[in-house]
C-alpha cells in the first residue's frame, strides 16, 4: 500500500491537472463560439456558389475559359490537401484524419503512391509533422493557416493547386478534413477539388437554369471558377477549425470528469491508508501497555 505522503502528492497532482483541463475547456468553448459563427455564415454562400459553378459546368463543360479547371485526365499525379490542427489535446481529431488519408490513398491510389506520384499538401502543423516524418512527398509551403485564419492566406494554397492542375503537374486534387457538425460530432470529408465536375443532380437532371449574364458569360465564368475554388478551400479550413475547438472542448470535458473520478479513488485510498496507520499506532500502544502490565 502506498504511503500517505505518496497518495497526498498524487491528489495534489491530479487536482492541478483538473484545474488545467477545466481552464482549457473554457478557452475552447470561447473559441468555438467564434469559429462556429464563422462557418455558419460561410456555408450558405459557399453552397450557393458551388451550385452555380456546377450548373454552369454541366451546361458548358467544354468552354475554353473553364477547360483548364474542368479538364478530365487520367489520374496519374495526385495532390491531396490534408487539413488538421496546429495543436494537440483534441482527442482523436487529428488521428482520424491521418488514418482516413492513409486508407484512402492505399485504396484508391496504390499504384500512384508506390510510384511516388502522390503529393500531400499539409494544412496545419500536426499534418506537416505527420507526413514529413513518414517520408511522403510534402508541399510544405502552406501549412500555417490558423494564425490567424483568413481568406487571403487560404487562397494562396488554392492558387497553388489550381495553377499546378492547369499546367498539368497534377491530374486530380482532393481535400480531406473534419466537417463541424456539433460540439461532440465531427464528420470526416473527402472532397474532390479539381477537376471541377457537375453535381450528380445537375448531370442527370433535364432542367437547366437559364442564366442572364452581365457583362458576358465568358468573363463571369473566368472569375467565378477561381473564386469558387478558393472559397471551397477556405470553407474546409473554417470547418476544420470549428471542429477542432469542438473536439478539444469535448476532450477536456472528459479529462476533467476523469480527473474527478480519479480524485474520488485517491481520497478514498488516502482515508483508508490514514485509518490503517492510526489503527496500527493504537495497536502498538495497546500492545506496549499490556507488555508493561
Amino acid at each position: 500500500m502506498a504511503s500517505l505522503k505518496e497518495v497526498k502528492s498524487r491528489i495534489q497532482s491530479v487536482t492541478s491537472t483538473q484545474q488545467i483541463t477545466k481552464a482549457m475547456k473554457m478557452v475552447a468553448a470561447a473559441k468555438l463560439r467564434r469559429a462556429q459563427n464563422n462557418i455558419t455564415q460561410m456555408r450558405p454562400y459557399a453552397a450557393k456558389l458551388a451550385g452555380l459553378l456546377q450548373n454552369l459546368s454541366s451546361q458548358n463543360s467544354d468552354d475554353d475559359n473553364g477547360s483548364k479547371y474542368t479538364a478530365q485526365r487520367e489520374a496519374n499525379n495526385i495532390l491531396v490537401m490534408v487539413v488538421t490542427s496546429d495543436k494537440g489535446l483534441c482527442g482523436a481529431f487529428n488521428s482520424n484524419v491521418f488514418k482516413a488519408t492513409v486508407k484512402h490513398l492505399q485504396k484508391n491510389y496504390e499504384s500512384q503512391l508506390k510510384a511516388g506520384n502522390v503529393d500531400i499538401m499539409p494544412i496545419g502543423k500536426k499534418s506537416l509533422e505527420y507526413f514529413t516524418k513518414r517520408d511522403y512527398n510534402v508541399v510544405s509551403d502552406y501549412w500555417d493557416m490558423f494564425s490567424p485564419t483568413s481568406f487571403e492566406t487560404s487562397a494562396k494554397a488554392a492558387e497553388y493547386a489550381m495553377e499546378s492542375f492547369s499546367n498539368g503537374k497534377y491530374d486530380k486534387v482532393e481535400i480531406i478534413y473534419n466537417e463541424f457538425k456539433n460540439v461532440a460530432t465531427q464528420l470526416l470529408q473527402v472532397e474532390p477539388f479539381l477537376p471541377v465536375t457537375p453535381s450528380e443532380e445537375s448531370a442527370t437532371s433535364s432542367f437547366e437554369v437559364d442564366y442572364i449574364f452581365q457583362p458576358s458569360r465568358e468573363e463571369i465564368v473566368t472569375d467565378l471558377i477561381p473564386k469558387s475554388l478558393k472559397v471551397q478551400v477556405f470553407k474546409a479550413i473554417l470547418d476544420s477549425n470549428a471542429a477542432e475547438h469542438g473536439a478539444r472542448m469535448t476532450a477536456m470535458d472528459q479529462a476533467t470528469d476523469n480527473a474527478g473520478e480519479l480524485l474520488k479513488e485517491l481520497r478514498l485510498t488516502y482515508n483508508r491508508t490514514r485509518q490503517a496507520a492510526i489503527t496500527k499506532e493504537i495497536l502498538e500502544i495497546v500492545g506496549g501497555a499490556e507488555a508493561l502490565g
